[in-house]
């Protein structure tokens, strides 16, 4: 049975560890709204831009674009190889924001067994754990999330290099994928894995809800709307995925955060009725060591 110090000892050690889990639960209850606002901003461009390029592909059904889907029909052209874009978090301490992320990395790539699957990861996390596993690896982010302001041209420069790669005329990409964690609450977080490229025909994903539909009127042809806004669909998709990603991490960690500082109150609440238990138990046998000597001497 450990003595009165080491108890006391452990207790000093818990409580140290609560106030840091309280303190990381409070910077990250602070910056968690800033960058759930963020997030929940950026969702109106992306559903518009994707609603916008929904009407002109209906109005130029046959217009072509390398970044648009085949059409059903055309010639087969070499598939190459799949590019899957993962976003995970830079730091641990979360929960299972990063276990869940690598996890569907992993059945992502068990899926496509039979293909040849290359990555680029955003995050420290998913890059250790899957250079660890020797994973095909074509280039990877450091620091993009980690501290919790993503900056436009960080989506920018990720999705320029993903179209560089699908459209290259040598050795190009078949298709890219993109994997993040879909922010819904400061508790509850949806792994997402969407097909970045090629774009489809109707790109309006269903889970933004079905909206009325608006006839717009262009002044500009289709081939130059197209190249506008398709590039600038792919860099806002991979924005709006980074701030998910940021905003579900967060979540995480608060949540996490407040589990471990309940679970050093627990601990601490223990430890003090052992500690109190012993010294009690001491002060028994010093009581009975002194009426034994009393009555020796009596």
């Amino acid at each position: 049975m450990p003595n009165l110090q080491d108890l006391r000892r452990r207790v000093r050690a818990v409580k140290n560890m609560r106030q840091i889990t309280r303190a990381m639960k409070m910077v990250a209850s602070a910056r968690l709204r800033r960058a759930q606002q963020r997030a929940i901003a950026a969702r109106p461009y992306a559903i518009k831009i994707d609603q916008i390029l929904d009407d002109i592909s209906r109005r130029a059904p046959n217009y072509r674009h390398p970044l648009l889907g085949q059409e059903t029909g055309a010639e087969e052209v070499p598939a190459g190889p799949t590019l899957v874009v993962l976003i995970t978090g830079d730091k641990g301490l979360c929960g299972a924001f990063n276990t869940n992320l690598n996890k569907a990395g992993l059945e992502f790539l068990r899926s496509h067994a039979d293909e040849q699957v290359e990555m680029v990861i955003v995050g420290r996390k998913g890059y250790d754990f899957f250079r660890r596993r020797h994973a095909n690896i074509r280039r990877h982010y450091l620091g993009v999330t980690g501290t919790g302001k993503v900056s436009f041209n960080d989506a920018v420069e990720i999705a320029q290099k993903c179209i560089a790669d699908f459209t290259a005329e040598e050795h190009p990409v078949g298709k890219v994928f993109l994997i993040f964690a879909e922010f819904k609450s400061a508790i509850s977080q949806r792994i997402v894995v969407d097909q970045l490229l090629p774009i489809g025909r109707s790109p309006v994903p269903e889970k933004f809800g079905a909206e009325p539909v608006i006839e717009y009127l262009y002044e500009q042809q289709p081939d130059e709307l197209f190249g506008s806004l398709l590039p600038k669909a792919v860099e806002i998709q991979i924005y709006r995925a980074l701030l998910d990603s940021v905003a579900s991490e967060l979540g995480a960690r608060m949540t996490a955060m407040d589990s471990a500082s309940k679970n050093a109150d627990e601990v601490i609440g223990k430890l003090t009725l052992n500690m109190n238990r012993v010294r009690q138990a001491a002060i028994t046998r010093e009581i009975i060591e002194v009426v034994s000597g009393a009555e020796a001497l009596s």
